[in-house]
């Protein structure tokens, strides 16, 4: 039995250890490793919580996995070496991805499904041709459509006046526009030219509480793509570049976030981090819709995975469908729930429906064909 040790004590680490336990049948967590006490419990499914820097009782000589946001790795790896830890271990990005992708492979299989992702779809196609859009049979209609001989689609890239600048700026794909949300609460414009989401009929006023659901609300009454995806500044699909020709030849309807494991729950993962009344009013109002959804929406809620971020590409038709059932419920939970004092909690809205819209594909896996695709993160 391989015995080690997670740095943190917070919903990533808790990911790690899932992954980690489920992975690997001989890894035995010994213990989550902090550097201070607060909002720390002092244990996690029976397993200690242990101030690392206080305790003589650690052994060094185990492996620790560093189960936190990347800006602390350093400072983390720097205190666990002064304790004498040599065997440390940063969860990076590429890791994570590493691991969430081995652990969905592994549980899709036990449950007698099958985890499929856009870039393991084989296509018949000529790699030279996809790669600009100057290229001859693509063009953009006057509404700013990507046309190719295959169809309209197209990638909206959520951006606000708010969002900090990028480390490392991302190189637009030729099948992405950005889009600035909230246009309406300001006259300040990101770009010459750049589409907002407060012409035709929007809802681009509520941004600081729809945050980049003001966006999936203007695709949905306003854009006119066959195929229409939505992304943020920070995060984008890591796609193969003939994403939309492997759509079509295998006649898929959805792409999503691979899902990600949070603990104890869905549910109970949101109502620690949030209002738990707004969850709780979410159910009541599901089971006063309809008690079959309101009992499957519970099951679902009850266990672990979802596709975070309220990012997607998918036909049009698809996101109709979505929209005119997602918005209503967001409604009422927010008549609900009202305006929240903190800035941060007052976008509960739009971390709902990460859960709601994963929950709408889940109920609806027999009726929509769905794969995955991986994201990333801009520093």
């Amino acid at each position: 039995m391989q015995k080690v040790y997670i740095a943190g004590a917070h919903s990533r680490a808790r990911t790690l250890s899932a992954y980690l336990k489920y992975l690997y049948t001989d890894i035995q967590v010994e213990a989550y490793l902090v550097n201070d006490e607060d909002d720390n419990a002092k244990w996690i499914d029976n397993i200690p919580v242990v101030h690392f820097t206080d305790s003589s009782e650690l052994y060094t000589d185990y492996p620790v996995y560093i189960g936190t946001r990347g800006v602390y790795h350093t400072k983390l790896s720097a205190e666990l070496k002064k304790c004498g830890f040599h065997k440390i271990y940063p969860v990076t990005v590429e890791l994570d991805l590493q691991l969430r992708n081995a652990y969905l492979e592994k549980y899709f299989a036990s449950v007698g499904r099958t985890f499929i992702k856009i870039d393991q779809l084989s296509c018949e196609t000529n790699s030279d041709t996809e790669n600009e859009p100057e290229r001859k049979g693509r063009s953009e209609d006057r509404s700013g459509r990507i046309q190719d001989s295959q169809g309209a689609h197209r990638i909206y890239v959520v951006r606000n006046i708010c969002d900090k600048s990028l480390q490392s700026p991302w190189k637009q794909k030729w099948y992405e526009k950005e889009i600035q949300a909230g246009a309406a609460l300001t006259n300040q414009r990101l770009s010459d030219g750049i589409l907002t989401d407060d012409s035709g009929e929007n809802i681009s006023l509520r941004n600081k509480q729809f945050c980049e659901l003001t966006v999936l609300y203007w695709l949905w009454k306003n854009a006119g793509d066959e195929v229409i995806g939505m992304v943020h500044y920070r995060r984008h699909f890591i796609l193969p570049e003939d994403w939309f020709r492997r759509m079509k030849a295998h006649q898929i309807d959805v792409i999503l976030p691979v899902p990600l494991y949070v603990a104890p729950s869905i549910a109970g993962n949101y109502k620690s981090r949030h209002d738990s009344s707004d969850w709780e009013f979410l159910m009541e109002y599901l089971l006063w819709k309809n008690e079959d959804i309101y009992r499957s929406a519970k099951d679902f809620f009850d266990n672990n995975l979802y596709s975070p971020c309220n990012m997607f590409i998918m036909r049009k038709a698809v996101l109709d469908d979505l929209c005119a059932w997602l918005f209503p419920i967001l409604e009422a939970v927010v008549k609900h729930g009202g305006q929240k004092a903190d800035n941060y909690q007052n976008r509960y809205p739009g971390f709902i429906s990460e859960r709601l819209i994963s929950y709408f594909f889940e109920k609806n896996r027999d009726k929509y064909k769905l794969v995955y695709a991986d994201k990333n993160f801009l520093a």
